[in-house]
């Protein structure tokens, strides 16, 4: 009994000090100078999460030179591609974004290429978005699929089971859109029920789409550009666009659609106006342009044609800076990752997964499946495989490679040292770049 009193007297102690006032930790109780010791030995993007653990741990890391230091200490591991910068006074974010997009870049040019592939749909799947880590693909049956970047798991299903088939689509932080040969319809992210019913666009057929909220632009065969307010259901405004038929959009930051022709030609309109801002041509004739994209930052035009040339316009200048023919055939996509202004990543009917230079149009890298038996990560046929990926040296034949290696990339999408890629096949990969 005596034993047992004392263990119930040991507890109620041990529960009132847990009651009592809470003690400083031991890490709270260390200086600023240790703290710096420490946190001079981890890497930038330890770094930036630490500076978001507490106010004090953020006022140390932001009022030091430890990123400054950092940065400039990893300017010989990228080779020349940052800007150092030789005064103390450099923001966290600034030095953070910088190094990421050498990280980014080395990886995609230089590093080692892992595949994850994965069963996506039950026919097809052509076409991919991706932003913030989020997936979404389609286009082949009457279903979109949201996907997380990082487990590739299932997140959202949205159909059309009474329509045809899907053309192109597009979505946003808690949006998707869709669009149909001449209907537009629009889910919440958080929702498998349409919030916006389907609207006709009238006769003319969609060809491809883009939404920026709260406008939703169709590119149409008759040559026009039909602008929907995404809340209201109407038609805003509708543009005519080019003597040829638009063939893929893109939009810029400031209120200017880019829209892609079969004649070679890139007009920026201006949204609220409907008027032509610029006309833009490629000089290679007989090329129709099938891609595009837009750097904010660079306030580049970048282009994927059907002769497979990818070009580049400046929207400041309106001039072309280059333009370079990296595959015999169509190139299907054309895209870069948001902050990057360094490299392109570029597919198309060869099924070569190119990286090119924005600055010049060079080739930097080529990537396609490495022959041999790939590893699957459960005896279910559906579940994800892990494949390998090499690199080709710039004197190799891509006809001397066996198409079963390199399947059309009919879609493409950039993320942060990844690249997702369609191939008008029921799976999706998933290019995963290590330096």
């Amino acid at each position: 009994m005596e034993a047992g009193i004392g263990e119930v007297g040991t507890s109620s102690r041990k529960t009132k000090n847990l009651s009592g006032p809470r003690s400083v930790s031991p890490i709270g109780s260390l200086d600023a100078d240790i703290l710096r010791a420490m946190f001079s030995l981890l890497n930038h993007f330890d770094l930036i999460r630490c500076s978001a653990v507490c106010k004090s741990w953020h006022i140390i890391i932001n009022n030091s030179t430890l990123m400054k230091d950092l940065y400039e200490k990893n300017s010989s591991k990228f080779r020349g591609t940052l800007n150092v910068v030789n005064h103390s006074n450099v923001s966290l974010k600034w030095c953070l974004k910088d190094l990421a997009m050498a990280e980014h870049r080395l990886a995609l040019t230089n590093g080692y290429t892992e595949v994850h592939q994965w069963h996506g749909h039950y026919l097809r799947v052509s076409q991919c978005r991706m932003k913030r880590g989020l997936i979404l693909t389609g286009v082949g049956d009457k279903v979109l699929r949201l996907w997380s970047s990082g487990s590739n798991e299932c997140l959202g299903e949205y159909s059309f089971p009474d329509s045809k088939p899907i053309i192109d689509f597009d979505f946003d932080e808690s949006k998707v859109v869709g669009l149909l040969e001449s209907r537009i319809c629009m889910w919440r992210r958080t929702d498998k029920r349409s919030i916006f019913p389907f609207r006709e666009i009238s006769s003319p057929r969609g060809i491809c789409m883009r939404y920026s909220d709260p406008d939703a632009v169709i590119g149409c065969d008759d040559g026009t550009a039909r602008v929907f307010d995404m809340y209201t259901g109407s038609c805003s405004r509708i543009i005519r666009t080019h003597a040829g038929s638009p063939t893929c959009l893109a939009f810029t930051d400031c209120q200017m659609i880019l829209c892609g022709s079969s004649l070679g030609r890139v007009t920026a309109i201006d949204l609220s106006t409907g008027e032509h801002v610029a006309s833009l041509k490629s000089t290679i004739s007989h090329t129709g342009i099938r891609s595009l994209c837009f750097n904010q930052h660079s306030y580049q035009i970048f282009a994927g044609s059907t002769a497979g040339y990818t070009h580049c316009w400046d929207l400041r200048t309106l001039r072309p800076l280059w333009e370079t023919r990296i595959s015999p055939n169509v190139l299907y996509g054309v895209q870069h990752l948001q902050s990057d202004t360094s490299t392109l990543a570029v597919g198309g009917i060869d099924g070569v997964l190119r990286i090119v230079d924005q600055n010049n149009g060079a080739v930097l890298s080529r990537y396609v499946m490495e022959r041999g038996k790939s590893e699957a990560t459960s005896h279910n046929p559906k579940a994800l495989k892990v494949m390998k990926a090499r690199a080709l040296s710039s004197d190799v034949c891509i006809d001397r490679i066996p198409k079963q290696a390199r399947p059309a990339i009919t879609g493409l999408a950039v993320g942060m040292k990844k690249i997702v890629t369609t191939h008008n096949e029921k799976y999706i990969r998933m290019w995963k770049f290590n330096d």
